[in-house]
């Protein structure tokens, strides 16, 4: 069961990063720079109905994951490296949450041509994020975030 969840949490981490540096490397740069917001808005339609689901996934298999290295009564415990990679991927995880409400309640109504900056500003954190999510799951394989 534990590499079953392994690897779907390798999947899901695989469409999450990789979509989201395709979005950054490839989409946006060609948005702001030819104001293209009906290709960028494309590609972000279609990537929802694969990178939603995948970080749902993650999310599942993460917090099985966790357990099971880690048990939950001992996530907080400052003193386990284990449990640092574990608050910091929840942080990673509240910080993505809240880009996304932000980008989608309050951005994306209010997007065009002229502003696709405000984008801008949610796409590369939530990209740096999530390739920061991957490193930190790498982590785990040799003992946690050290002091």
């Amino acid at each position: 069961m534990y590499y079953t969840m392994l690897l779907l949490h390798l999947l899901g981490a695989t469409v999450w990063i990789g979509g989201h540096l395709i979005l950054l490397f490839r989409y946006l740069p060609q948005a702001l720079w030819k104001k293209d917001l009906p290709a960028l808005q494309a590609f972000e339609t279609r990537f929802e109905v694969i990178g939603i689901p995948a970080l749902l996934i993650q999310v599942g298999t993460g917090i099985w994951l966790a357990q099971n290295l880690v048990p939950f009564s001992l996530w907080g415990d400052w003193n386990n490296p284990l449990a640092h990679g574990i608050q910091a991927k929840l942080l990673f995880l509240g910080v993505t949450a809240l880009l996304a409400v932000d980008a989608r309640f309050r951005v994306i109504p209010k997007l065009s041509e002229k502003n696709i900056g405000s984008l801008a500003a949610h796409i590369v954190p939530v990209t740096l994020i999530a390739v920061l999510f991957g490193a930190v799951g790498l982590l785990f394989r040799f003992g946690g975030i050290q002091h």
